[in-house]
């Protein structure tokens, strides 16, 4: 088996997008999607930003808060955008947004936007070290600086 490269990578060759269409099975009574519906495509999405920058299995470590400010409805259109913001050793977190569209009109609003953390895991099962990540633009720049931020948080937490 070829060795994952680690050469440090940049955010955009991580970014991945998803995009599925809401059904019925998918929504409460009020014709809104179900919150648990959306953190299992936002974990998925974040998973395989994480799988691409690290060529690797992952496993989620942690999701920040996760704050719905707009309803996603039955026939909207989700789209998810995630990309590698910040790595650690072995861990990477992911930015992923949620877009809903209404794919008749082609209206479109963000109704969140999530950061989680995944380890990357070796063959065995182990946490493995990953490539780091480097930003190209202003934005990344600014992306990067507060995921330091964050991560530092989180392992303020953890003491």
């Amino acid at each position: 088996m070829t060795m994952p490269s680690m050469n440090p990578k940049s955010m955009s060759a991580s970014r991945i997008s998803l995009a599925q269409l809401m059904q019925p099975e998918n929504a409460n009574v009020l014709g809104n999607v179900h919150g648990g519906w959306i953190m299992k495509l936002v974990d998925e999405a974040g998973a395989l930003a994480c799988m691409r920058h690290s060529q690797r299995r992952v496993v989620t470590v942690t999701v920040d808060s996760m704050t719905f400010r707009l309803p996603i409805r039955t026939s909207d259109l989700v789209i998810l955008n995630a990309e590698v913001t910040f790595t650690g050793r072995t861990s990477m977190e992911a930015e992923v947004k949620v877009i809903a569209e209404n794919p008749i009109t082609g209206e479109h609003w963000e109704t969140n936007t999530a950061y989680l953390v995944y380890v990357a895991l070796d063959e065995d099962g182990k946490p493995t070290p990953v490539p780091s990540v480097f930003a190209e633009t202003p934005e990344e720049e600014k992306k990067l600086a507060e995921a330091r931020v964050r991560q530092a948080r989180r392992l303020e937490e953890k003491t």
